[in-house]
């Protein structure tokens, strides 16, 4: 069994963690300055605690899991340590940026691995999957073995080396899930403004009755988890413009998750699509 190191796990890093718990290693996290919320999701989870220089010294494979605008400065602190060992850099970052992160790691000594994690956080089988890239995924993904709440897929691209193709699969698939989910709280922020909510309600309920639902549970996500979908969007926005297509989908996408972050801190809401004076400019990463 396998000694790994899990950095900054949120709700989706533990889940993952207990994954591999499950799988028989030793998941080592570093409880210091984390909330009351992380800590009991890591117990939960059956992490054991240690402090940053002991996971970084006594994990053979490392997991970053953090929100996309920590992921260079996650990447810097490892390699300022000294690590050696395979890093599996599992945020929700362009292909770009992942390269980035790949050349600070190996740089210091480490291997690296890509990966993207699509679906909630892993809790039953057949819901989540941790798409894995590079000459070393195959080892990353036995790390879960069989029955695994978490399936790992190893993917190659078509494109060059297929180093970054997790991170490229990332970005594709929540480029519709989460952009559609903005677009969905921007069409009725207009309604909203209009004086035309209600009789937009009414209009999906009659032709687009699944959308009614949707846009509230968009509503709900982003109010929670704007805050950290803003830099992702910037993420795509950056992989679409990489390839040759439009960025503004989720430049503006960007836009809206932190209009529903500052709304919600507010305890606004259901404003959230609309609150005036975004703080978000294209371009430019929002610290949080």
């Amino acid at each position: 069994m396998t000694t790994v190191g899990l950095l900054h796990p949120g709700e989706m890093g533990a889940a993952v963690g207990g994954c591999l718990v499950t799988a028989g290693h030793t998941v080592l996290w570093d409880p210091s300055g984390r909330s009351r919320a992380s800590t009991g999701r890591a117990l939960a989870a059956e992490l054991s605690g240690t402090d940053s220089g002991s996971l970084i010294a006594e994990s053979a494979v490392i997991f970053a899991i953090c929100p996309p605008h920590a992921a260079l400065d996650v990447a810097r602190s490892v390699a300022a340590a000294g690590y050696r060992g395979l890093y599996v850099d599992a945020n929700a970052v362009s292909v770009a940026t992942a390269e980035q992160a790949a050349a600070i790691v190996t740089a210091g000594g480490a291997d690296y691995v890509d990966g993207g994690i699509i679906g909630p956080p892993p809790e039953n089988a057949g819901h989540t999957r941790l798409y894995l890239s590079g000459p070393r995924a195959r080892e990353v993904a036995a790390l879960f073995g069989r029955g695994s709440a978490l399936e790992a897929r190893v993917t190659d691209g078509a494109r060059g080396s297929g180093l970054f193709a997790a991170s490229a699969v990332k970005m594709a698939y929540a480029a519709w899930t989460k952009g559609t989910s903005a677009l969905l709280l921007a069409c009725q922020a207009l309604a909203r403004a209009e004086g035309v909510e209600d009789t937009l309600l009414a209009e999906w309920q009659r032709s687009q009755p699944a959308l009614g639902g949707q846009s509230e549970r968009a509503a709900s996500s982003a109010a929670l988890k704007g805050w950290r979908w803003i830099g992702e969007m910037e993420e795509i926005a950056a992989s679409m413009s990489a390839a040759g297509l439009p960025a503004g989908f989720h430049e503006a996408a960007a836009d809206i998750y932190d209009r529903a972050s500052r709304a919600a801190a507010n305890g606004t809401p259901h404003d959230a699509a609309s609150e005036a004076g975004p703080a978000y400019q294209a371009g430019r990463r929002s610290e949080r």
